[in-house]
């Protein structure tokens, strides 16, 4: 899960701010104008904590949003426009945190400007599709998560295409991670263990490391996903010569048959009939002595080069005129033959290995946010995948041409393009493309290939997903909004949560806590923020620096700015939150304690 990793801010910490509310119950403020809105709100609404919860919506809100007056508790209020007027009137000042999940990635940066002048002081989770545009907006602000949809969803996406339970594989800085027992994992791959049964029925969980021998085997592990190695593009170039060389005859014959262009040959193929016929005619009607005689006048009276004859009869007259004009026409058809037939040969050559030659693979459908980031990291599983989309320039078309995917353009909702894509011989459909009308046809028409085969269906709404799950019998109908909704609410409720790994009946939570100037974990060893069964750091990402260190030295003195990558448990990521920030300010003498 490519998710961005926020800074805390250098003053009052969150925690800090949620104890100054006067009647203890800290503000939130969602704003937002599709699906994500009401899912997020739902969420907190229904998370147990005692909090006030402000909605902010447009007047006229899509057909598939809920009615988020069913929510209770939640105060909703409708303004088209994102600005400090709208902010004051919501109650900003002195609230805790914001969400902007507007569908805009300028709409959202907008508002987080207008709501950074009505309270410096909040915590902001702002929706980003552009992820480069999020690492600079991040900066932007003091205490600021910038997550993103398509990258939250994904790993569920993910998981559903290989038939698992639970969307365990996450990206994160550069990285997929997985759950796996460790028996099949390198140790190598191995960032730290999440569960050890003992035998008797009892499950540690985060466990510390190293385990005792007997408990190894069995015990869940996080796991880093490597796929192929470094540079797939070229590796996939290699793998595409030696099968050339391997089966060179067969390689040749698909060139052969991808120069070969069935309406244009028929029309060059009519063409030379009518060309031999009216040539024939001209040299029976003129007299020419020798069959060399007659192919040279056929010819150069094809090409155009031919004289007027007043003296010739009738028939050999209209028989030149018929031979010109065809051979006015031959031409260009023989250019154009030519000119795609060697097209379509290179592009033969070049593939390697079309999608009809795919088996046990993924045939995912729509390249845009979410579709790119599944593709990363099916790919980073070591899968084969054929991917499909609409249009040439789609956003995840140059990854795939990188990563050496087939890449099919065409529609999804055709049968004849599944088929391209051997949709008879492989594991699972994904369908993410943002159609929700091309979504569900694209997987009708992959049951009626292979009824048995796994889909994955994206639908936006997801009321309308439970119901198409039930009525085409189709396995997984997911909707983006509703698996994104709980980490959003939880970078609000939780700080930085960057994903949440079911493992046993316990919900482990991925995140990243920072280190504030004169917080207790300032000036100590890293080794004092692990604690086995609670909390186990897994990555270091030192002061003012993006890039993570994946095995730290635990001796390492820690310092303000320093961000600590962990796994956890709900209790245990509070208590380091808590340690991690500064001491709660004491009111200044003269000022009643808020």
């Amino acid at each position: 899960m490519a998710v961005e990793l926020p800074r805390d801010p250098p003053g009052r910490s969150f925690v800090a701010r949620l104890r100054r509310n006067p009647d203890g119950r800290p503000h939130f403020v969602v704003c937002g104008a599709d699906a994500l809105v009401y899912t997020v709100a739902e969420e907190l609404a229904n998370a147990g904590h005692r909090i006030r919860l402000t909605v902010i919506v447009p007047t006229k809100l899509r057909g598939d949003v809920p009615d988020l007056t069913t929510l209770r508790g939640v105060r909703v209020i409708r303004a088209d426009r994102l600005d400090e007027r709208t902010f004051r009137s919501a109650g900003l000042a002195g609230a805790a945190a914001l969400a902007l999940v507007m569908p805009d990635d300028v709409v959202n940066l907008h508002a987080a400007l207008c709501a950074q002048a009505v309270e410096p002081d909040l915590r902001l989770v702002i929706r980003m599709f552009n992820t480069g545009l999020g690492y600079g907006v991040r900066k932007l602000f003091a205490d600021c998560a910038v997550l993103s949809d398509a990258a939250m969803a994904a790993p569920a996406f993910v998981a559903a295409s290989l038939g698992e339970v639970a969307p365990t594989h996450v990206r994160l800085a550069g990285r997929t991670l997985y759950v796996a027992r460790r028996a099949d994992v390198n140790p190598e791959h191995v960032v730290c263990a999440l569960t050890a049964a003992d035998g008797a029925g009892r499950v540690d969980v985060l466990p510390a490391d190293p385990l005792p021998a007997a408990r190894r085997a069995a015990d869940l592990v996080l796991a880093e996903a490597t796929g192929r190695p470094a540079g797939q593009a070229v590796a996939a170039q290699k793998l595409v010569r030696s099968r050339r060389r391997r089966r060179p005859f067969r390689v040749m014959g698909r060139a052969v048959r991808a120069a070969l262009n069935r309406k244009l040959g028929i029309a060059v193929l009519a063409t030379l009939v009518i060309t031999v016929l009216a040539g024939a005619v001209l040299v029976h009607a003129d007299p020419v002595e020798g069959f060399w005689k007659s192919l040279y006048v056929t010819l150069l009276t094809a090409v155009g080069s031919s004289d007027v004859e007043m003296e010739r009869d009738g028939v050999a007259q209209a028989a030149q005129l018929v031979l010109t004009i065809a051979g006015l026409a031959l031409l260009p058809l023989i250019t154009a033959a030519v000119v795609e037939g060697m097209v379509n040969a290179r592009l033969a050559l070049n593939s390697g290995r079309t999608a009809a030659q795919h088996q046990d693979h993924i045939v995912l459908v729509g390249l845009g946010s979410v579709g790119t980031r599944v593709l990363r990291q099916l790919v980073d599983l070591g899968l084969d995948v054929v991917a499909i989309d609409r249009k040439t320039d789609a956003r995840g078309a140059k990854v795939a041409e990188q990563l050496g995917v087939p890449f099919i353009v065409g529609d999804a909702a055709l049968e004849e393009t599944l088929r391209s894509a051997s949709i008879a011989t492989s594991k699972a459909l994904v369908v993410l493309s943002t159609d929700d009308v091309t979504n569900l046809q694209a997987a009708l028409n992959a049951r009626a290939v292979r009824p048995d085969l796994r889909v994955v269906l994206r639908l936006f709404d997801d009321d309308f997903a439970r119901r198409v799950q039930t009525a085409f019998n189709i396995g997984i109908s997911r909707s983006v909004s509703r698996l994104a909704a709980p980490a959003f609410a939880a970078a609000m409720l939780d700080r930085d949560v960057l994903a949440t790994i079911p493992v046993d009946r316990h919900a482990l939570l991925v995140a990243g806590v920072q280190i504030s100037a004169g917080s207790p974990l300032d000036g100590v060893p890293l080794s004092r923020a692990d604690r086995p069964q609670s909390v186990r750091v897994i990555g270091l990402s030192a002061s003012g620096s993006e890039w993570v260190d994946w095995s730290p030295d635990h001796r390492r003195v820690l310092a303000a700015g320093d961000r600590i990558l962990i796994v956890a448990r709900r209790a245990g990521l509070r208590a380091l939150a808590e340690q991690a920030s500064p001491p709660p300010e004491l009111p200044e003498s003269g000022e009643e304690a808020s």
